[in-house]
């Protein structure tokens, strides 16, 4: 697995992708479908506050998922929104949460941001447990917050800072306890 920034080269594996999972997409998410919108999300990422970052599976160089870092504020706040989406294809395999990880790791590590803020509509119960594997912290409920696929949504609010991510991390790299030499 390996992660890096959407870049104007990866628009037709990003509208194959995009197509192929709008019944997973839908109405979570709404990713741009068509040569204008996926320019449009590139061109957003030169202004510094919004970065898109591809999930690219190792084996075979297939666009697994997409995390995007948005709203990025600096100065004593430090923080972002992040969304993400999954190719059909590979949903189910643990890659959109490998591509998640690598994503917090350049929040946290490149950006130098202290949160992240992840907002899920309480019927994706497959994001909600994701972001809950991942560490993020539950933080409340956000009425009628996005407008997505036509209409308002309601959305559970969570965030994970980066003591939050640096402790997960310290615990999934713990060397495994001495043998009891009897």
């Amino acid at each position: 697995m390996w992660l890096r920034k959407l870049r104007v080269d990866d628009r037709d594996a990003f509208l194959a992708m995009v197509e192929a999972s709008r019944s997973l997409h839908h109405p979570w998410t709404s990713p741009p479908s068509d040569a204008a919108g996926f320019t449009a999300l590139i061109a957003r990422s030169a202004g510094g506050d919004f970065v898109s970052l591809a999930g690219w599976r190792a084996s075979d160089s297939v666009l697994v998922a997409v995390v995007n870092l948005s709203q990025i504020v600096r100065g004593p706040l430090q923080s972002c929104y992040c969304g993400f989406y999954a190719h059909a294809a590979t949903a189910g395999q643990g890659l959109t949460r490998e591509t998640l990880e690598l994503a917090l790791q350049y929040a946290f590590t490149v950006e130098r941001l202290h949160r992240v803020e992840a907002n899920v509509q309480p019927g994706n119960a497959r994001s909600l447990a994701l972001v809950r594997r991942l560490g993020f912290r539950h933080e409340g409920f956000s009425r009628r917050y996005l407008h997505i696929d036509g209409a308002w949504r309601d959305h559970e609010r969570f965030a994970i800072t980066i003591e939050d991510w640096r402790a997960a991390q310290a615990v999934r790299v713990k060397p495994p306890a001495p043998a009891n030499d009897r």
